[in-house]
């Protein structure tokens, strides 16, 4: 496993993290996510991620019940604060309020004294951007959390709160988590470079595609039983389970430059897109300890330049 710092942060984090949405706390069992996570921290993932939504909490305690048989300084462990967690007024969102009160409820569900990485799960427009980032400058000096950061945030909306940190002497964000792979490239335009710039480290979630890009769904094929596409409850972001047969089609011509690469398609995917010194850490999904154990292999693997220009030209239009 090779590491990257967290942007400009002195903290540093496994290429691979393993995160716990649809997985850990709901859909999956316990014994399988401690499966997943001790595999991965057996081979060199420091790096975890979880969030307050997921499960209702149900996650960030499985996560945390694993984590506590390893030492803490050997982990960084990274959630998430903004969606409803009750039906109060003030049970979500990005207030003063509401943050402070979630990290104290994550800080009991994980079994921890601090949060490495507290970040707001998306921007809250009917809250001061000044109240939310003091709110995280107060938990950094209370030594609650140790760095904060975002997700799905805009590029002017990030602009403004990097100017807002400077000018008010705040903590400054240390990351922020887009969606980012092969098939879904937008950040490169705007994002990236304002997060190169400022020091913003890159931790992209859904690196294969909720699987696609695993080479999974076939073309004209039935959905694979038990998939990600053909559960109601999972497939929101994949146009519920209607799947684009011509993207599947691309898809499929992967798999020869997997090979010659030496790669599994899921290792082609997530060394793709560490291919961009601009990511800290790409997160991965896991439901089987071989799935970890597949997906690791990425880290630190350098992809031809002949393959980076054949993944170009199928899927850059």
């Amino acid at each position: 496993m090779e590491y990257r710092h967290l942007g400009k942060q002195g903290i540093r984090v496994s290429e691979v993290c393993l995160g716990s949405w649809l997985t850990y706390g709901a859909a999956k069992d316990a014994a399988i996510a401690r499966e997943c996570i001790e595999k991965a921290h057996d081979l060199g993932v420091n790096f975890f991620d979880t969030a307050n939504v997921y499960a209702r909490g149900a996650a960030e305690k499985v996560v945390g019940s694993v984590l506590g048989q390893y030492p803490r300084e050997s982990y960084v462990l990274a959630t998430k604060v903004y969606f409803p967690m009750g039906e109060g007024a003030n049970d979500r969102g990005l207030s003063r309020k509401h943050i402070i009160e979630q990290c104290n409820a994550s800080l009991k569900r994980l079994n921890v004294e601090y949060i490495d990485l507290y970040q707001a799960h998306r921007y809250d427009p009917s809250v001061p951007l000044s109240e939310t980032l003091m709110a995280f400058d107060h938990l950094v000096q209370q030594g609650k959390i140790l760095y904060y950061g975002v997700s799905e945030w805009s590029a002017g909306q990030l602009a403004h709160a990097a100017d807002l940190t400077r000018l008010a002497g705040l903590a400054a964000i240390a990351s922020n988590q887009p969606q980012y792979n092969m098939l879904k490239r937008d950040i490169e335009s705007e994002i990236m470079p304002l997060c190169h710039r400022e020091g913003i480290g890159i931790i992209n979630f859904s690196p294969l595609a909720q699987g696609i890009l695993t080479g999974k769904y076939k073309p004209g094929e039935a959905l694979p039983e038990g998939s990600r596409a053909s559960d109601p409850n999972q497939n929101t972001f994949m146009n519920k389970g209607q799947l684009d047969q011509d993207l599947l089609v691309r898809v499929q011509k992967l798999v020869p430059l997997a090979e010659q690469e030496g790669l599994t398609m899921s290792q082609l995917a997530l060394a793709w897109c560490l291919r961009n010194e601009a990511l800290s850490s790409v997160i991965i999904g896991a439901t089987k300890a071989s799935q970890v154990e597949d997906n690791v292999k990425a880290s630190g693997r350098k992809l031809s330049p002949e393959t980076l220009s054949a993944i170009e030209s199928l899927f850059v239009q």
